[in-house]
């Protein structure tokens, strides 16, 4: 999929698609036991993992950030050297551990609006390290708060800067005189007793003041704890709620994105931001579709792409204008003859967009579908994977339990052959998107994940001399039977996957089920 030479396509060709990876059960956190029922604030809201894949953030809608960090490298012995001369690859997949959390935002009352806040985290996003600390976004529906994380040691109060047998002269006595009736003096020379925890007046000083005057050392321990303070926090720029966060690579500043507006700021400016996409018309009555996803290229900090309610992404360049009222590139596919209906808009509305590492693609998930675009391409998606078609018998019912408007995230491989998105019944899906792959696996967010067989049918098409791939997924043996899942089980759809990462090198995803966070490798 990234393209290289001629002689790299056709040895690639040859080869043929990387053959389907077997997931297998890695970790979980917070697992419910049969029967526990899920408290609201403990729903997961955000998952993220950091550039280097050795950390991981999730957010909940209780408004707290929680780390991971991924211990078995770690664990590996020997120097950089040794592990240089080790003639076989290492297949310890990533093991992640609890590290630390925090609150990140609480909820609040806006007066002007008389309108709840809630403290829900909508989006995480890691920043650069420096000096050992860890430094990440996060948001809620109207402030980001810039955090710092690090580790530091502890300060403790050590023994007194006095021999504690000369200390007679300070009124205490030594340790070797004390009985039983004596009361005990604590280190600063009170008494543990509270009813004696004042300055008595018959306490007198000898002339000249105290020989042995008792103070306390602070010192610092060897131990550490890990300390979250949050450094700045970016407010009041958005009138609408934060959809999306993202860093640019120039590693000093990130948009944030609301239904109508995206601003960019300056990490280090807390105060002041940039109106740089604006759609809200004259008259609201005119509005017709709105934001719904932002994200800056992965290397180009001039770039960036957003998504509307419309199913169209926008490429902009942040060079042409200080506002980007016009984009440079429009991709949307064109609806076909006669396939327009009630729901047609609303399932065309894209939730999220995330661009593969080397900035050449971009992922798109709308309510049904996957699709995967050539930013040099703009006549249509390079491929199209259907996540859950058999749920469009049931769009009616889907729609009178607000399901329909259910937002999915997305994301790829590191290496950028495949694609990840979460459905009902606690099921993802994963999807080979290389030139000829089959590849379409199912599975359950649980400790035992099935793997569903699907069949897909591949349609190639000469596009302005560019071979589109178009693959059709459908689940068998209930293709179309509307109410079951791709295992014939009966379709539930409060229990939905809706937030997923991929490992940014390797292949693991975290994926998030209610308030339990799962991981699988292959």
């Amino acid at each position: 999929m990234n393209g290289g030479d001629g002689g790299e396509e056709v040895a690639g060709a040859a080869a043929g698609p990387p053959p389907p990876l077997e997931w297998k059960f890695s970790q979980v956190f917070g697992e419910r036991t049969a029967g526990e029922e899920v408290q609201e604030v403990d729903i997961i809201s955000a998952i993220e993992f950091d550039k280097t894949g050795d950390h991981l953030a999730t957010g909940d809608r209780g408004g707290r950030v929680v780390l991971f960090e991924r211990t078995d490298r770690k664990e590996d012995g020997g120097s950089r050297r040794d592990l240089e001369r080790t003639d076989y690859p290492i297949s310890r997949h990533p093991e992640f551990r609890y590290k630390t959390e925090f609150q990140s935002h609480e909820p609040e009352f806006d007066y002007l609006k008389s309108l709840e806040i809630e403290e829900k985290i909508n989006k995480i996003r890691w920043c650069q390290t420096a000096n050992g600390a860890l430094f990440l976004l996060s948001t809620n529906d109207k402030t980001i708060k810039f955090w710092k994380v690090q580790e530091k040691k502890v300060k403790k109060i050590s023994e007194m800067n006095i021999d504690p047998s000369k200390a007679v002269g300070n009124g205490c006595v030594p340790s070797s005189s004390v009985s039983s009736t004596t009361r005990l003096y604590t280190a600063n020379g009170g008494y543990p007793d509270k009813s004696y925890n004042y300055l008595s007046n018959d306490l007198s000083f000898p002339p000249g003041g105290s020989q042995s005057l008792r103070l306390p050392m602070v010192v610092t321990s060897h131990e550490t704890s890990l300390v979250a303070r949050c450094r700045r926090v970016y407010a009041h720029a958005h009138d609408y709620h934060i959809n999306s966060i993202s860093n640019n690579s120039d590693g000093e500043t990130f948009i944030s994105a609301d239904d109508l507006r995206i601003n960019l700021w300056n990490l280090e400016i807390s105060n002041q931001s940039f109106n740089i996409v604006d759609v809200k018309p004259t008259n609201m009555e005119d509005l017709t579709e709105v934001i719904t996803s932002a994200e800056f290229h992965p290397t180009h900090c001039n770039t960036l792409a957003y998504s509307s309610s419309k199913g169209s992404i926008r490429l902009i360049d942040l060079r042409q204008s200080a506002l980007c009222d016009t984009h440079s590139k429009l991709f949307e596919e064109q609806e076909a003859p006669g396939s327009r209906s009630f729901f047609t808009e609303i399932i065309a509305s894209i939730s999220d967009i995330k661009f593969a590492k080397d900035g050449r693609f971009i992922l798109s998930r709308d309510y049904m579908t996957l699709k995967l675009w050539d930013i040099n391409m703009d006549s249509g998606p390079v491929s199209t994977f259907q996540v859950h078609e058999y749920l469009r018998p049931k769009l009616c019912d889907l729609y009178e339990n607000d399901s329909i408007f259910d937002k999915f995230e997305c994301c790829l491989s590191g290496d950028g052959q495949r694609v990840s998105t979460g459905s009902y019944s606690n099921l993802f899906r994963v999807f080979g998107c290389s030139a000829g792959s089959s590849e379409a696996t199912s599975l359950e967010a649980s400790k035992n994940p099935m793997s569903f067989h699907w069949w897909s049918q591949e349609q190639k098409t000469n596009e302005s001399d560019t071979w589109t791939h178009i693959r059709t997924r459908h689940p068998y043996p209930c293709a179309e039977s509307p109410g079951v899942d791709a295992n014939g089980n009966s379709f539930d759809f409060t229990t939905k996957l809706l937030h997923l990462a991929w490992h940014p090198s390797e292949n693991s995803i975290a994926c998030a089920a209610a308030n339990s966070l799962y991981m699988y490798y292959a």
